[in-house]
């Protein structure tokens, strides 16, 4: 009589079972984001659409329906009924020096508390940290004072000089978090070699923050370009406004144009959207190099 044994064998998932899993998990994955992507996109979306349809076609359909024409007569409309020439000059003369001031400042203070160590290095860094958290609504009254002491009031440069106090306290910390990870072996290289620290700097330590630097330009063109309220604050002007005030002009008392504003918006939009495809790589990198370290 023969006998024989069974053996008893477990079945694992095959290889082919797992990539089935992973190819599902992927779908599912570019779904939510495609549909989280459209969500965020739908406000810009909706004013390109608005845009280019005409006043009666929006009153009746609503702003969630197919235009019935495309037109784009509200552009060149807005472009002139709202000023949009001039005040973007006035925009371009506070952002650019508030731009390159911040810039340049921050970077000097950052070199110095991320390379040097002195009495206070610790303490100064802190109340650069602690500024960037303090409510500017808190400081208007003294802003005012300020500006209107020193003849600021209802200048160009009282502008620039407020963005320029405002920003400092954020560019400082994310440059010097951003210089620490550079290695410190290139001042001690540099000082051997007899390089100024002036010439450390400029030379050697500046072209390494591209992409911190390139971050921190987008990010300051959009903050102070879109920036409304210090100009409200600190100019008597019309004249002087920035280009949001051009959004103003398109709205009336008891009417508003929503196809005028849209296009007005979208063309506002369009110098910081030039400088972020511009910088795209470099403010990618700026965002992720340097965040580990403190």
């Amino acid at each position: 009589m023969a006998t024989g044994t069974q053996t008893v064998t477990t079945v694992k998932p095959t290889e082919r079972s797992k990539r089935r899993i992973g190819r599902f998990t992927r779908l599912m994955l570019y779904l939510f984001l495609i549909v989280f992507t459209l969500t965020y996109l739908m406000p810009f979306i909706s004013a390109i659409v608005t845009s280019v349809r005409t006043q009666d076609d929006l009153s009746l359909n609503g702003v969630f329906s197919i235009p019935q024409e495309i037109v784009f007569e509200n552009y060149p409309q807005a472009w002139t009924q709202g000023g949009v020439s001039r005040y973007l000059l006035n925009s371009f003369i506070i952002t650019i020096p508030a731009l390159a001031g911040t810039i340049f400042l921050s970077s000097l203070s950052a070199f110095a508390l991320a390379r040097f160590k002195f009495p206070g290095n610790r303490l100064i860094y802190f109340m650069y940290v602690a500024g960037t958290m303090l409510p500017f609504q808190i400081l208007l009254l003294p802003v005012f004072l300020l500006s209107n002491t020193v003849g600021l009031y209802n200048t160009y440069w009282g502008v620039i000089m407020i963005h320029i106090a405002f920003q400092l306290g954020f560019c400082t910390f994310v440059l010097s978090n951003y210089m620490k990870t550079l290695p410190k072996e290139l001042n001690e290289a540099a000082l051997v070699d007899g390089a100024s620290v002036w010439m450390t700097f400029h030379r050697i330590i500046m072209p390494l923050m591209r992409p911190a630097l390139a971050a921190l330009t987008v990010l300051q063109v959009t903050w102070i370009y879109n920036d409304f309220f210090w100009a409200l604050f600190l100019m008597g002007t019309g004249s002087k406004f920035p280009i949001t005030s051009a959004l103003n002009n398109l709205k009336g008392s008891f009417f508003a144009d929503n196809n005028l504003l849209a296009a007005a918006s979208l063309i506002i939009a369009l110098p910081t959207l030039i400088v972020f495809f511009a910088l795209q790589k470099q403010f990618v990198s700026g965002l992720t190099l340097g965040s580990t370290k403190g």
